[in-house]
């Protein structure tokens, strides 16, 4: 009677510690040679050992494909160990796995004869080196790490605020920091404060009522008015407005300024960050007004081009639902549709009743659902065109700190939608989450226990609960949650990203896994 649980103890075990040996060749790759291990496009980048195991087991179940975490450790062992052309790039290992199964299950059947064992790691790395090299070669790219110039100075960042988003920000920044990282968090200008206002926004960006402790150590610099964060020495810059900075005297040249403080959204007035020396582009984390460009990433980046200097990176809810907005318009088409935003409280309302210039904002936040307006549907259109005419929102704020909830009612086009099922509509969504260029905005979950608060640092813009989809007819109602600071925060990262041209070659290539997924069934 024992024997059974017994076993799956033992299986659970060793899955345990193959995802823990996982993490320092994960880390590794990241730190020093600017890899992104992914599992079919899902980040592994620092997790736990336990939510690789969770990852990888969510993936499995929708590729229907056993794939363990004694597997994917074979597969890092040998691109650590042996690869000399994997740096720079995203290393799907759950399609690698695909590519080399035979040499995984070979090296498992002989993982007790190290001769043996030896011959096929070093098999598995030439062969996966091989297709590395072919790739670097097709594209023109350094043939080693050192010729790839992994050390060469990165990009100048500027944070201009330092509130919510600018200190989540910050954490990207200082998270993806190393030697294969092309940006670099240079200063952080605020209005001048009390004696201690550095050690106070230093405090600020440790400890975090919503998204817990920094990880890592800051530490101040008193004589460069400044502080450490994870080695990284971060200016605090003191400014009243954006064309007051000299960000040449700290060294900073060529740097993307990213306005968190929603306090300039024209072009006539973000252009000042252009006029202070050291600057050449700017991202605001707010709507623009005017001519701004708005750009969601995933949705519409090919808008970045040479030539423009001010982008509008939208608002967390029009992040949030135009990913979905964008997978259902070109899968089925969008008649008309209605968008209800669930949104936490945020700085701008009143913790107790009092005056506002916006109306019901006035009253208490922490008591009170007020009901108020969203330009998210207007935002939509700036990166969906299409839209265009078919879309009303409007908003509810709600006594939460963070999470909010876009509830998207939405008529498709009664031709394409004709006799949609729920299932249907889940499995499309579930698998754009999986396989599809929006899978680093879209994710997907099908649990009837999940709340609010299962979403607090969430990477993707926006989570669909499949439990929650309606379907009527040519008539959807998806439910889509979405950490409207941590989640859109990476959003903003991606859009810098791209901006300064920073992406990633993939192995597999776009060919290796189309073919890949066609083996697996998931060709849409």
């Amino acid at each position: 009677m024992e024997s059974v649980p017994s076993k799956e103890y033992e299986r659970w075990k060793q899955e345990e510690d193959a995802a823990d040996r996982m993490i320092p060749l994960i880390g590794h790759l990241y730190r020093r040679q600017n890899v992104i291990s992914t599992f079919f496009g899902k980040g592994l980048v620092h997790k736990n050992g336990l939510e690789i195991i969770q990852l990888q087991d969510f993936v499995c179940q929708h590729v229907r494909k056993t794939i363990t975490s004694s597997d994917t450790l074979i597969l890092l062992q040998a691109i650590v160990q042996h690869a000399g052309y994997a740096y720079s790039m995203r290393i799907d290992l759950g399609r690698t796995f695909i590519l080399v199964e035979p040499f995984v299950v070979d090296y498992k059947k002989n993982m007790l004869v190290d001769d043996a064992k030896s011959h096929i790691m070093r098999s598995l790395a030439a062969f996966l080196d091989s297709k590395l090299e072919a790739i670097a070669d097709s594209l023109h790219l350094p043939r080693s790490v050192d010729d790839a110039g992994l050390m060469q100075k990165p990009s100048d960042v500027v944070l201009y605020g330092f509130g919510r988003i600018g200190r989540l920000l910050a954490r990207l920044l200082i998270e993806k920091s190393g030697p294969g990282v092309k940006l670099m968090l240079r200063a952080i200008v605020v209005r001048r404060g009390t004696r201690e206002d550095v050690a106070k926004r230093a405090n600020l960006l440790r400890l975090d009522s919503v998204h817990g402790p920094f990880l890592g150590t800051i530490k101040l610099d008193e004589e460069a008015n400044a502080f450490v964060a994870n080695g990284n020495l971060i200016h605090i810059i003191y400014s009243d407005a954006p064309d007051k900075c000299d960000y040449e005297k700290y060294g900073i040249n060529d740097a993307v300024v990213i306005d968190n403080t929603g306090k300039w959204r024209d072009e006539e007035d973000l252009q000042q960050h252009l006029n202070a020396p050291g600057v050449s582009k700017v991202i605001l984390t707010a709507p623009g007004k005017g001519k701004i460009p708005t750009v969601v990433a995933g949705v519409n980046d090919e808008q970045i081009v040479d030539g423009v200097s001010i982008y509008s990176a939208a608002s967390c809810t029009t992040n949030a639902i135009a990913p979905t907005l964008l997978a259902l318009e070109e899968k089925y088409g969008i008649v008309r549709g209605h968008i209800e935003t669930v949104h936490s409280f945020t700085n701008d309302q009143n913790l107790i009743d009092n005056y506002h210039t916006k109306e019901r904002r006035g009253r208490s936040a922490v008591l009170n659902m007020v009901i108020t307006e969203t330009g998210a549907a207007e935002a939509v259109v700036k990166c969906l065109p299409s839209l265009k005419g078919k879309l009303t929102a409007n908003a509810i704020r709600v006594p939460t700190p963070n999470v909010s909830l876009a509830i998207l009612n939405i008529e498709l086009n009664h031709d394409t939608a004709q006799g949609l099922t729920v299932d249907e509509v889940n499995a499309y969504m579930c698998s754009t989450s999986i396989n599809s260029p929006l899978q680093n905005q879209i994710d997907f979950v099908n649990s009837a226990e999940v709340a609010s608060s299962d979403f607090v640092g969430y990477r993707a813009a926006g989570i669909i609960d499949g439990k929650a989809t309606i379907v009527q007819g040519n008539k959807v109602i998806l439910y889509v949650w979405y950490d409207n600071e941590f989640g859109y925060s990476c959003q903003v990262i991606r859009v810098l990203q791209k901006l300064k041209g920073i992406v990633h070659r993939r192995f597999p290539d776009k060919n290796q896994a189309s073919e890949i997924d066609r083996l697996l069934g998931l060709s849409k």
